[in-house]
């Protein structure tokens, strides 16, 4: 009787607890928890039933977690700063990664800035922007209309 109530008890708590959360940390639990109580009603003794209930929730777990783990994958929701990536600034202030100084104005927006090629960019001179690392515009000289690439 004691070992019926145990089970129950824990598939109990391990739906309130997969209930609460918004990700899927428990319900494997509960399928081995199932597991053990039907091990129990059955007459197995409480080693087979602890057995019953740790195979059979390292199963549900191996065989639904990659599922799981797909579904669950959380999305990245861009910025209104991921706008800045691949735009065209000025640099306000010129551009020195050793000194620690450089901002560019970006669609009237007043940044931070570094060089990606570690080169001096002069004030007035235009660049595009590569990424963004933390409050830093990562920005390269933009070569003017005609000009070969880099």
């Amino acid at each position: 009787m004691f070992f019926s109530v145990l089970w129950l008890a824990l598939i109990v708590a391990a739906v309130v607890i997969e209930a609460a959360t918004a990700q899927m940390i428990s319900i494997w639990f509960v399928a081995g928890g199932v597991a053990a109580l039907i091990a129990n009603l059955c007459g197995a003794g409480p080693v087979a039933q602890f057995a019953c209930y740790v195979l059979v929730s390292a199963l549900a777990l191996a065989l639904s977690r990659p599922l799981v783990r797909k579904k669950l994958r959380v999305q990245v929701a861009p910025t209104n700063a991921d706008r800045m990536i691949g735009q065209t600034g000025v640099v306000t202030e010129a551009i020195d990664n050793e000194a620690a100084r450089g901002q560019v104005k970006v669609l009237g927006s007043v940044w931070s800035a570094e060089s990606a090629q570690n080169e001096q960019i002069p004030a007035g001179g235009a660049v595009e922007v590569l990424r963004i690392e933390g409050v830093k515009l990562i920005v390269e000289p933009k070569a003017p209309a005609g000009a070969p690439q880099k």
